[in-house]
């Protein structure tokens, strides 16, 4: 156990150090004055980041993925379809409503939604949990009738662009870029182990020569549903969106009389959304599955460690990334939006690599894949892909234009991707478009963007041009993944043909004849 947790501290030291560098580099220079208090709280939160991303990952290890296995594999191998239907449901609506970052977009909008006080926040959450549930049951029954993922996902994203323009119909056009957001938030550090080895553990007991394509695809399926559910509730909505609440960045929220606030609050939160994972598991366990005692251990000492690792990791991004996120994107944007741009793209590149779920998903990729897909190529690609994206997003905020100008063509190249590269690239990239936009692109990307577009904008123009980063960041992958398996199939065939002239133009004297 310790060198599990060794191994997994020293990977996100490595993670975490390039964000902490070059926020603190640029905390020197004339562009951005951060206070002495700042910069020391910022300091201690990247150190309790390193701490918490490690525990969650090697917790993750220990208990979400293999929880998600053993409920995916136990329930089908009992054949009862319906009862598989009916937990996946659940499943995915309580894992969302217990999602920490889905809980931070909620705290940001609630005042535009209807109701008062905390009901408005549940409003949200709920709603996206609806989604999650019912996009989940939609992509397990895919796995059992062996459906194409491709086809799905070109009617599900037909459908959306097609709620666009009941949006825009209804005067509600400046909310699209929150309902993108919200597919991008749902798949956060507790959903995606879970959902990922619910996949591999349907896939693998179902069998069938495409087991490894099936078991992906689950996370792609399941930011959709989210999306079509907030554009319905965005109907609702009857607050202003001239008035935003950038009190919430500051840092004084979080410091001195506050911490220990913050702290039983996050306390609280990753408790609720623990708890409810593990209530509903104990009933499948004492019902359908009956693991051995051995394994119940090994799943209870990964809870504790999931949840210490998720309460630092909160607190930390909360404390120094959330109010210093915002304050470099207004200074900066004061300054040089050019800088400002060249900054996101080089901040992009790097903070993808602070995302717990990232982690977790390359790992089981490269095992599903049996190394064919490696875990440096993945994050290579994923870097590319963010860093592309949060600067195409600060370039639609400074020029002011519909966030559909690249969600359209985007979605469009991906999708037609899919037909000329092997499904099972297919499904990763949906899936690495999810776990891309986790929990620091909430608590860090968006309040850049959001601090830069009240500087140059006003605060009027925040729900239209600042939020959509998420959506941008959960995009982007699905586009360089899948080139990375058309290079693949090219690669495949050129070594092919290569091999084939050299077997044509072999002498005579090489062949041996047996007679």
């Amino acid at each position: 156990m310790g060198k599990a947790l060794f191994s997994k501290l020293k990977e996100s030291l490595i993670s975490v150090l390039p964000v902490t560098v070059i926020v603190l580099i640029i905390s020197f220079t004339p562009l951005v004055n951060l206070t002495k208090t700042e910069t020391v709280a910022f300091v201690v939160s990247a150190v309790l980041l390193i701490f918490g991303i490690g525990l969650f990952n090697l917790g993750a290890d220990l208990a979400m993925t293999p929880m998600g296995g053993h409920v995916g594999s136990g329930l089908t191998k009992s054949k009862k379809v319906i009862l598989l239907i009916a937990v996946c449901f659940f499943m995915g609506l309580l894992i969302t409503i217990a999602e920490p970052d889905l809980t931070l977009l909620a705290n940001q909008v609630k005042d535009i939604l209807p109701g008062t006080g905390d009901l408005r926040k549940w409003l949200l959450i709920i709603t996206v949990g609806l989604g999650v549930g019912i996009f989940l049951v939609i992509a397990v029954i895919k796995i059992i009738l062996h459906k194409d993922l491709s086809s799905l996902l070109m009617f599900f994203y037909m459908m959306l662009f097609a709620f666009c323009a009941v949006l825009a119909e209804n005067g509600k056009f400046n909310l699209l870029p929150l309902s993108f957001d919200s597919g991008g938030v749902t798949t956060g550090p507790i959903t995606v182990p879970f959902i990922m080895a619910l996949g591999v553990g349907i896939s693998s007991t179902i069998g069938g020569r495409n087991s490894n394509e099936n078991s992906f695809g689950l996370i792609a399926l399941c930011s959709v549903g989210p999306i079509i559910a907030v554009m319905i509730l965005s109907l609702t909505t009857s607050g202003s969106l001239d008035a935003y609440n950038t009190g919430i960045y500051a840092i004084e929220n979080y410091i001195g009389s506050h911490f220990g606030t913050l702290i039983i609050h996050k306390v609280r939160d990753v408790a609720l959304a623990l708890g409810l994972i593990v209530a509903f598991f104990l009933i499948l366990q004492f019902t359908v599955l009956k693991l051995p005692r051995q394994k119940l251990i090994q799943i209870t000492f990964g809870i504790i460690y999931t949840f210490i690792g998720l309460v630092i990791f909160l607190v930390a991004v909360d404390v120094g990334f959330l109010p210093i996120g915002y304050k470099i994107g207004q200074q900066l944007a004061e300054h040089n939006r050019t800088l400002l741009i060249v900054f996101g793209f080089v901040l992009g590149m790097v903070v993808v690599l602070a995302e717990p779920a990232v982690h977790v998903l390359n790992k089981q990729v490269e095992d599903i894949t049996g190394g064919g897909v490696k875990k440096i190529e993945m994050l290579i690609a994923l870097s590319i892909a963010v860093g592309i994206s949060i600067c195409l997003s600060l370039i639609r905020m400074v020029f002011k234009f519909s966030i559909l100008y690249y969600l359209i063509p985007g979605y469009l190249i991906s999708l037609g991707l899919s037909f000329f590269v092997p499904k099972i690239y297919t499904g990763i990239a949906f899936d690495s478009g999810g776990v891309a936009s986790g929990p620091l692109t909430s608590s860090f990307i968006l309040p850049l963007l959001i601090g830069a577009c009240g500087t140059v904008q006003g605060e009027g123009s925040i729900y239209s041009l600042a939020y959509g980063v998420v959506a941008m960041v959960a995009m982007t992958p699905l586009i360089t993944i899948q080139i990375l398996g058309f290079k693949a199939v090219i690669s495949s065939k050129l070594r092919s043909r290569i091999a084939m002239k050299r077997i044509l133009a072999a002498d005579d004297e090489q062949i041996i004849y047996f007679k």
